[in-house]
């Protein structure tokens, strides 16, 4: 592997920054089928309720969609099957304890190909309540109000 892998991005998890409050960010490797690394080479994926889960000092990532392989033969995956993430030990207890708390999960954030891997960045986060969602809304509102603005001006 050289230093510039190429990194394509297949599904990003859009909601996350709205919905959870981000920390700690981790790249994991995922363990696939053949036919799931094809249909996400297709650009087929989907993030929106997918979460990790810790079970058996293992990390699994649940209810991620990649749909069946149209080209595939008779032998296809399940699209929502878990998936099993690759991370160090250290990484792995770090999250234990942390999740260990309350409030905290874990969420995937992308789903994308860094040379010839598959690999998903998932964040510890914790969830937003209803008034920090409206003020994040509100926020960003004021930054395109801010960017209009300037445009009028040139």
């Amino acid at each position: 592997m050289t230093d510039r892998e190429e990194t394509r991005i297949v599904a990003r998890n859009r909601k996350a920054k709205f919905e959870y409050e981000l920390s700690d960010h981790f790249e994991a490797g995922l363990v696939l089928v053949g036919s799931e690394v094809k249909s996400l080479r297709e650009g087929k994926a989907q993030l929106e309720d997918a979460y990790a889960k810790l079970q058996n000092g293992e990390i699994w990532l649940i209810h991620a969609h990649i749909p069946e392989y149209e080209k595939a033969t008779i032998e296809t995956h399940d699209p929502k099957r878990a998936r099993k993430l690759l991370l160090h030990r250290q990484q792995i207890r770090k999250l234990q304890t942390k999740l260990n708390e309350r409030g905290f999960t874990l969420v995937p954030l992308a789903l994308y190909f860094k040379g010839a891997y598959a690999k998903v960045e998932i964040a510890l986060a914790k969830g937003k309540k209803r008034f920090d969602k409206r003020e994040t809304m509100r926020a960003s509102e004021d930054r395109r109000e801010m960017q209009r603005a300037s445009r009028r001006r040139r």
